[in-house]
């Protein structure tokens, strides 16, 4: 098994961590999928049930196909009242690495800002990550959005 370098490691993660909310902050969502390997897991879930094992989620996407019919839904079907997200995502803690992939998790606080009225607090939690290792540099293989709070303000219309 070949070795890994924790410090770059760390870099590679933080370097994804940003171009992952650069974009979905920026509403780039066609983009959004990239950031994904093709079987991928995407996941947003209250704490409550991630705790329990328990399998309910509000949004579970499978594979990347999911991902972008989530951005055909958000971008042509889906009705909402349109909001900027902005993303503040702590340094990550890396819990695995190999030569195929690494696991790393990381807090985030997501504010949402309506254009008439002032920034709110609108998720908190934790990022639970698998990052393959592809040519094209790390992707999500696995991305758990798990939130803090059993209450959430209104519908996840965007990625988290």
């Amino acid at each position: 098994m070949q070795h890994t370098n924790p410090q770059m490691d760390l870099l590679d993660v933080m370097a994804l961590h940003s171009e992952y909310s650069a974009c979905v902050d920026a509403g780039e969502f066609d983009r959004w999928p990239d950031f994904f390997v093709d079987d991928c897991d995407y996941r947003i879930q209250a704490r409550e049930n991630f705790d329990a094992k328990l399998p309910l989620c509000i949004m579970w996407l499978e594979g990347k196909g999911m991902l972008r019919d989530r951005v055909y839904g958000v971008r042509e079907t889906l009705y909402h009242d349109p909001y900027y997200q902005r993303h503040i995502v702590s340094a990550p803690r890396i819990l695995s690495a190999d030569a195929n992939e690494i696991h790393a998790e990381a807090n985030y606080l997501v504010l949402r800002t309506k254009r008439d009225t002032f920034s709110e607090l609108f998720n908190v939690g934790r990022y639970i990550d698998t990052l393959a290792r592809t040519p094209d540099g790390l992707k999500f293989r696995t991305r758990a959005c798990v939130f803090d709070s059993e209450w959430i303000r209104n519908s996840i219309i965007y990625p988290i």
